[in-house]
């Protein structure tokens, strides 16, 4: 296996991180997966190396790394519960195994909840973090865990807007509140309070980072980046996609934020879900300057293809004639 090959995922079986997973493999890296006994794997890319782990426990995270070259930290406390007291142990650990195997490059998809909406309309590498959330303010201390770390343990984030894809049927606003997987699609929730959202397909964004991990050499010891994906600037642009996909018009129902405030203290995705409704009430833009000079354009599928792929792999279409552009 060629050197700077070696890539262990932890949280492969989640959108994120299967879909780096695939990419990487496509790309002819090793990839090993990590997983806690009994989890389940449908879904996550054929030719993962897996092995069994906790990624609360150091021991478990040093042990799958060996190695490696690459860590991804794509994983998330099962079922949203206890996120507050468990993300940033789970860092650490990464961390600590990065160290232990000679300074591994940790890789870290980023979020835009490190930054106030109101305030930051457009992210670029240099924007003030200033979180409201809670979620937001742990978020900064991930990232800084990691600033911290380098150079000894270099890092790469890709901060982009809400994940959307084949594989992204969990813990994504379009999987959770716009449609339903498995059920024909009858109906499309909107939950933008305002235009202007972003927006990440998952192949594109694992391809993205790929790119960046194709050329190490080019990337600083700790490298913050964005990727742009879709800036629906008008808030119009993924509802029409929606509605060309299926072939025909659909009603659109607004979300009922007010339902999900009710249901908040239940805990988990609820109350994670609640703490970020200023990002669909603010306009945020990510600039992606940066990753542009590094790889060259963004990878870029077609948004209504896009749609089509990910509503065809949640299952949501009928088996229906072939599809027409959808009437004005």
């Amino acid at each position: 296996m060629e050197y700077g090959k070696r890539m262990l995922v932890l949280g492969a079986t989640g959108g994120i991180g299967g879909a780096i997973a695939g990419a990487m493999l496509q790309a002819g890296w090793h990839v090993r997966g990590m997983a806690r006994a009994g989890s389940d794997r449908v879904g996550a890319p054929g030719g993962i190396d897996w092995v069994t782990g906790d990624a609360m426990r150091r021991d478990d995270v040093i042990r799958a790394a060996d190695g490696v070259d690459v860590i991804v930290h794509a994983v998330n406390p099962a079922n949203y519960r206890n996120w507050a007291q468990l993300v940033l142990p789970m860092i650490d650990n990464t961390i600590a195994a990065a160290r232990a195997v000679g300074g591994a490059r940790v890789v870290l998809p980023g979020t835009i909840y490190n930054f106030d909406p109101a305030k930051t309309p457009v992210l670029g590498a240099t924007s003030p973090q200033a979180p409201r959330s809670r979620k937001g303010r742990i978020r900064v201390q991930m990232e800084q865990r990691l600033q911290d770390a380098a150079p000894e343990v270099p890092a790469l984030i890709l901060r982009s807007g809400d994940f959307f894809g084949p594989g992204a049927t969990r813990s994504s606003w379009f999987a959770q509140a716009m449609v339903k997987p498995g059920q024909p699609l009858r109906r499309i929730v909107n939950p933008a309070r305002s235009a202007g959202h972003s927006w990440a397909y998952l192949p594109d964004l694992a391809r993205a980072f790929a790119l960046l991990l194709e050329t190490p050499e080019a990337l600083a010891p700790f490298e913050r980046v964005q990727f742009r994906g879709l800036y629906d600037a008008e808030g119009t642009a993924m509802i029409d996609a929606l509605q060309q996909a299926c072939g025909h018009r659909l009603p659109v129902r607004r979300f009922p934020w007010w339902a999900l405030r009710l249901l908040a203290p239940l805990g988990g995705f609820l109350r994670e879900a609640a703490e970020i409704t200023p990002y669909w009430s603010h306009p945020v833009e990510l600039d992606n300057s940066r990753l542009e000079r590094l790889i060259g354009p963004e990878p870029a599928t077609p948004l209504t293809e896009a749609v089509r792929a990910t509503l065809q792999d949640f299952g949501c279409l009928d088996a229906a004639p072939a599809l027409r552009p959808a009437s004005s």
